[in-house]
């Protein structure tokens, strides 16, 4: 029984940190972790990780600044935390999937290092919409926004990849639909608890979930499946869409 409880306790921990090596800065043991079906069921947890650490700089740089360029900081550790690493997929993504071409050439695109005029309007887009949204946001926002995105992430990776030898391709992160529902479960109850104090968390939550599909939808239609950077755009679209739902106001009156 020991050595059993001690090999769970093993493969949990790798999991824990491949997916904190591959979804965030944050430094882990060097031990060249790949991600798979162990790391997969750490991602929500490490979104909660990085929204927790949104949080608490929020606390600080609400202490110490005007709203809008504490937004922008907020913004900035948010890009920082994760190495750019999905900023740089939502640009790539831009250029491949958005201008008039054809398949093999959007995939090229795709390959290119280069960002064009379609990655760097869509990224900028993104950014401003964060930023204006987290202006005087509730920390309960940055604490699920993470969370959500990254459990969509499991979602992208059920879909078929477009190319062999690809990201999208190497990553063994295709959850089983309990599996996929179990990771679940963490995202749901930091929307339950944020939206008894937020209520416009309940309607975050799906508006992300509907704007991942989206990318997924586009991706598969251009591309014939997904790859890396339609990854890292899922999660940036998910995430500047849950905080600007997120920041819905009352009607006047009500």
């Amino acid at each position: 029984m020991r050595i059993s409880l001690a090999r769970v306790w093993k493969n949990a921990g790798q999991g824990l940190w491949s997916a904190l090596g591959v979804l965030t800065t944050l430094p882990v043991p060097s031990q060249g972790w790949q991600p798979d079906r162990r790391a997969a069921g750490w991602f929500p947890v490490v979104g909660l990780l990085i929204g927790g650490l949104l949080a608490a700089a929020a606390l600080l740089v609400g202490r110490l600044l005007p709203p809008l360029p504490a937004a922008v900081l907020l913004v900035a550790l948010w890009a920082a935390l994760t190495g750019a690493l999905h900023l740089d997929g939502l640009a790539d993504c831009a250029d491949g999937l958005l201008p008039p071409v054809g398949r093999e050439r959007r995939l090229e695109i795709l390959r290119d290092p280069r960002v064009g005029s379609f990655g760097v309007t869509v990224t900028v887009l993104v950014l401003l919409l964060k930023v204006s949204s987290l202006v005087g946001a509730p920390l309960p926002v940055l604490l699920a926004a993470p969370v959500w995105a990254r459990w969509l992430l499991l979602l992208a990776a059920r879909r078929p990849a477009a190319r062999s030898g690809g990201m999208a391709a190497r990553w063994d992160l295709a959850l089983t639909w309990p599996q996929l529902l179990a990771a679940g479960l963490l995202p749901l109850a930091v929307t339950a608890i944020g939206g008894g104090w937020h209520w416009p968390l309940w309607l975050a939550a799906p508006a992300a979930g509907f704007a991942g599909w989206g990318v997924l939808r586009l991706a598969e239609r251009r591309l014939g499946g997904v790859t890396g950077d339609v990854f890292g755009a899922v999660v940036e679209i998910s995430e500047a869409v849950f905080v600007c739902v997120a920041c819905l106001q009352p009607f006047p009156g009500s």
